[in-house]
């Protein structure tokens, strides 16, 4: 099984032999490998941009791997974890899954199962990037909206037509047209379905904008 020749992965694990054994196999399999000792280590090193995953140990000396995991979380850092460990723990590995761990598998773990999971976790890390830079780029073009058309844009994504929009925000039909047009041009879109699209991405309600006055 092969890899593009700059996915990086990232393995944490105290056990030296692990560490030594794993980035051997990466290697062969056409991937960069850099090992950690520690969560600690892992963290000190800074985030990769490029196309990467991260090979986690559960149990180790101080930081666990679901502490990593949570760590990750909260910092918003997208990074796909395929999780080993020693020890068959179900609560354990059920908590890791609904972290969003791509697999979590047990030592001795199976070559060929272990770079299936790290070639879906590094698909999985892109596709994760791609989106949150789209969600970026959306509330980079919100900025660009009045108060007024950033509220017209909430109510037109609801289904709402332009006299209901003008009756909600008390202004005249023609000044929800205007305001509709400046919103399509703002935010770059081809129709409202592009509209709609947007909204979703960012879960934007019509309470979350704020008070045009």
């Amino acid at each position: 099984m092969s890899a593009p020749a700059t996915a990086l992965v990232f393995v944490v694990d105290d056990d030296a032999s692990v560490r030594k054994s794993l980035a051997r196999l990466l290697k062969a399999a056409g991937y960069e490998a850099e090992t950690f000792a520690s969560v600690r280590d892992f963290q000190a090193r800074g985030p990769h941009d490029g196309p990467c995953c991260l090979v986690l140990d559960v149990r180790m000396p101080g930081l666990t791997g679901l502490d990593l995991q949570e760590a990750l979380r909260v910092a918003g850092q997208r990074l796909s974890i395929v999780f080993i460990t020693g020890y068959r723990d179900i609560p354990v590995s059920v908590r890791a899954m609904k972290g969003g761990a791509v697999d979590f598998l047990t030592k001795p773990v199976d070559e060929g199962t272990l770079l299936g999971a790290i070639q879906q976790a590094v698909a999985r890390t892109l596709v994760d990037r791609r989106q949150q830079a789209r969600v970026a780029e959306i509330r980079s073009r919100i900025t660009t909206l009045t108060p007024r058309e950033a509220a017209v844009f909430s109510l037109v994504v609801t289904g709402m037509l332009n006299k209901q929009i003008g009756s909600e925000l008390g202004i005249a039909e023609k000044t929800v047209k205007q305001h509709r047009g400046c919103v399509m041009k703002k935010m770059r879109a081809a129709s409202i379905a592009d509209l709609v699209r947007m909204a979703e991405r960012l879960d934007l309600r019509p309470s979350a904008v704020p008070s045009p006055d």
